[in-house]
């Protein structure tokens, strides 16, 4: 059992700071069920499956490094390793290694892949609009581009360290 006494020492969250954390988590755990379900119903795609497809598909001629999709879709290579494979064996992307660094390998969009992604995006944006965007004023909208942003680019010993000593 914890020293009673420490806890007394410990930062806790202010009301205000609950309300945020609170409204920041329930937004985590309510949001990729809906954004989710209409791509899957309509393009057999998971939200992870359609981030990787588009990220892809928004790079010069169609193709990126599989480290920096990694990053853009906050997925692990691993993770990403076995997603690009999946797309692989359904015709959607291709991998080669990159000529001006071997130690990379890049992930191309085949023109399967760019048709699927190409039909899926408006079920996507929809769902966006429809859940995130329109419910939000343009300050409102500016405001969560900018806490989203902060959040995502704080650096990764404060993401990473420990809760406990």
């Amino acid at each position: 059992m914890a020293d009673e006494g420490a806890a007394d020492d410990f930062r806790w969250l202010t009301e205000p700071e609950k309300e945020a954390w609170t409204g920041l988590v329930s937004l985590m755990l309510l949001m990729p069920g809906p954004l989710e379900a209409p791509l899957q119903r309509e393009a057999g795609l998971t939200l992870f499956d359609y981030m990787v497809l588009s990220g892809i598909s928004e790079a010069p001629d169609r193709e990126l490094r599989m480290s920096e999709l990694a990053f853009m879709t906050n997925g692990s290579l691993s993770r990403l390793s076995n997603v690009v494979k999946r797309f692989e064996q359904r015709g959607w992307a291709s991998r080669r290694p990159d000529e001006t660094d071997g130690r990379y390998t890049l992930v191309s969009l085949t023109e399967e892949g760019r048709r699927l992604v190409v039909a899926a995006a408006p079920v996507h944006v929809d769902a966006v609009r429809r859940l995130v965007i329109d419910p939000l004023d343009e300050v409102d909208q500016a405001a969560l581009a900018r806490i989203a942003a902060r959040l995502r680019t704080r650096p990764s010993d404060v993401r990473d360290r420990p809760t406990t000593g």
